[in-house]
This record gives structure tokens, C-alpha cells and sequence, in this order.
């Protein structure tokens, strides 16, 4: 169902868990096409070993962490999400902090990997602020690892990008961030340049960034460049604009830690942040930064936004990802989004269907 070669920059898009998955469909001109599933979800970091095995999962069991959404997230053609960090087993960072308890490095054990086979995982964006905590070693054991499970990747320097070939599909993946070895979101141009190679051969182009500043009084997308930290973490609307008019088809945000809104433009879904998914011991999740979409999209075979779903998460500080039965971030992505895009061209419901209008 998953399949084949290649690493392009990432950029997953999600798909829907609707019984309309795999369904023939009939478009405007009558000519049968498929309806395509992605998923998408944000970070994803499964505990780590460094300074302390106590910031590992209860049982030593990242599986434990996801629960019945592994399924959830399986059940799609295409799932997608940003890996937070790095697999290795030993080693030491590359950033020196004088106090580790507040330096937040992450190194998850190599056996963790396996987690994200069973959860269905795609395509995955390396290209974040975490992944090089410890430098060369992690980066490239964790390439190796994603390799011999199958797991397509990008956003690196040495690799930007990839492909994957399913149920006669081809996908491109690409993936940009602010940060030492990754692919530039504030290089437009190459970015453009990179999002034009895979259209051109690629069926459907997913895009990851990892940009924005951090934090719940950062939950509005500024239409600027943001600056953290004295960081120039991009101008997010902007690129993900211009990488859909360059051929992009699905764009997935990330960085900020906390949910930002969505938004369909040229009929091409933008989900400008998706929070913090599955992250658990050193991360901050009160308030905003605990509460998550999985947005599942249905798109047809060109990467056309058809309608969507948005799955509300939360997490647990014992640890876990859950269904949030109080819908919190359903709620907070229309606020959002009728805030910074009241010219919106597709409603979210109570139970976070996303649909035109």
C-alpha cells in the first residue's frame, strides 16, 4: 500500500479515514478517479533517553504513547509527521548546556523506530531545530533506520527530498525549516526550484515547513516574517502560497507548538501549524500546546482539496495521545481561521468536518 524509492523534500499531506477511502469518484468532466486519504499530523517525539531514561515512556513502549490511534493514523493512503528529534542509541550532543534539566536535547533509542512503522507513517519531515541535537551520528542512524523500515523522509541538506510510489500514484516530498542543515524556508527561490522539479514528475506534491514563531501568544499567522529568538523562522503565508504556485498540492505546517489555522488555496490545503501530536516527557502541554488536530484529507488523484476531517487530540502528562471527547482544537482552528482568513472559502463544523462553502 506504501511503497518505493526516492527522498524529495517533505511535505505530507493528510488523508480522510472516511468508508469513502479508495471509492471511485466521478469528477465535473465524468472521467473515474480515486479519492486519496492523507493524514497529517505535527510533532511527534517519543520520550528520550538523554540527560535521563526517566523521560522515556512508562514500560519502556512508545506504542503505548499512541494507543488506538496508531490505527487511526494507519488508515490512510499517505500519512505524514514531523520526527522532533533523532534515533541513537549513544551518543553525545553537539549543543553544550550548562543545566541539561532545562536544555531540552532529544535522543530517542533506536528501537522506537519501529513505532512509527505500526502507526502507518509515509513520509516523515527530518527538517526541524531538534534532529541534529547530536549531530552526524544521529542523522545518520536515524536515515538508516527509516530506510530498512521504509519510512520516506526529507528536509536535510544531503537530502531534501523523496518519493513514493502506491496504487499507481507517484508522490513528492519536500520539507524546509529555519535551522543548521535543513533545506531554508527563507530560501523562496530554491524552495520554488524544488517544488517545480517534483511537480513535474510527481502525481501529488506534499510540502512540510517548519517555521513560525513558538508558543501560545503566537497562535495567529502574521502574514510577515517572524522572528524568535532573533531568528528569522519565515514568512509562512508567503511560502506557502508561492510553493502552491509552484505545484505544490498538500502543505503541512509545524514549529510553533501550538495549532494555527488552515486554509484551501487554489483548491491546495495549507494546514499552517498542526501542533505538538505525540511529544512526550519534555515539552510543554498546558493550555494551547497540549491540544492537536489529526487532519485527514480527501483529495483526488491531481491534489485537488475535496473535503477533510479534523480529529481532535490532546495530550495526557502520564503520558498519551487521546481523542478529546470536549473537541477543543476543532474550536480553536475556526476561531482561527475565521480570524485570519475571513475570506475563506471552506467551512469547519462542530464535529470538525471541513468542507467548501
Amino acid at each position: 500500500m506504501k511503497i518505493n524509492l526516492i527522498s524529495v523534500s517533505l511535505c505530507l499531506f493528510i488523508g480522510s479515514s472516511f468508508s469513502l477511502k479508495g471509492q471511485e469518484i466521478l469528477n465535473d468532466s465524468s472521467k473515474v478517479q480515486k479519492e486519496i486519504v492523507i493524514t497529517g499530523v505535527g510533532d511527534i517525539m517519543f520520550g528520550t533517553s538523554y540527560p535521563s531514561a526517566r523521560y522515556l515512556p512508562p514500560h519502556d513502549n512508545p506504542l503505548m504513547l499512541l494507543g488506538e490511534l496508531a490505527d487511526t493514523l494507519a488508515d490512510s493512503d499517505i500519512t505524514f509527521g514531523n520526527l522532533e528529534g533523532s534515533f541513537l542509541d549513544d551518543g553525545e550532543p553537539v549543543k553544550k548546556c550548562r543545566d541539561s534539566t532545562i536544555c531540552y536535547l532529544f535522543r530517542m533509542p533506536e528501537r522506537y523506530a519501529g513505532a512509527l512503522v505500526s502507526s502507518g507513517f509515509d513520509f516523515l519531515s527530518l527538517a526541524n531545530n531538534h534532529f541534529g541535537d547530536f549531530g552526524y551520528p544521529s542523522r545518520k542512524r536515524t536515515m538508516q533506520l527509516l530506510d530498512t523500515h521504509g519510512i520516506k523522509y526529507g528536509g536535510l541538506l544531503e537530502y531534501p527530498s523523496s518519493f513514493l510510489s502506491s496504487d499507481s500514484l507517484l508522490y513528492g516530498f519536500c520539507a524546509f525549516a529555519p535551522n543548521a542543515g535543513t533545506v531554508s524556508i527563507n530560501d523562496v527561490a530554491k524552495a520554488e526550484e524544488i517544488v517545480r522539479s517534483l511537480a513535474d514528475t510527481c502525481d501529488i506534491v506534499i510540502v512540510s515547513f517548519h517555521g513560525g514563531a513558538e508558543g501560545a501568544d503566537h497562535q495567529h499567522v502574521p502574514k510577515a516574517d517572524e522572528i524568535f529568538y532573533t531568528e528569522n523562522r519565515g514568512n509562512v503565508h508567503d511560502f506557502a502560497h508561492r510553493m502552491i504556485d509552484a505545484g505544490a498540492d498538500v502543505i503541512f505546517g509545524h514549529g510553533p507548538h501550538i495549532t494555527r489555522a488552515i486554509e484551501v488555496y487554489k483548491e491546495r490545503f495549507i494546514g499552517y501549524s498542526l501542533g505538538n501530536f505525540c511529544t512526550y516527557g519534555r515539552f510543554n502541554l498546558s493550555g494551547p500546546n497540549g491540544i492537536a488536530p489529526i487532519i485527514k484529507l480527501n483529495v483526488d488523484t491531481t491534489g485537488r482539496f475535496l473535503s477533510g476531517r479534523i480529529i481532535p487530540v490532546y495530550q495526557v502528562y502520564s503520558g498519551g495521545v487521546r481523542i478529546d471527547p470536549e473537541k477543543r482544537v476543532i474550536r480553536k482552528i475556526r476561531d482561527l481561521t475565521a480570524a485570519d482568513f475571513p475570506e475563506a472559502v471552506i467551512n469547519i463544523n462542530d464535529n470538525g468536518e471541513i468542507s467548501y462553502k
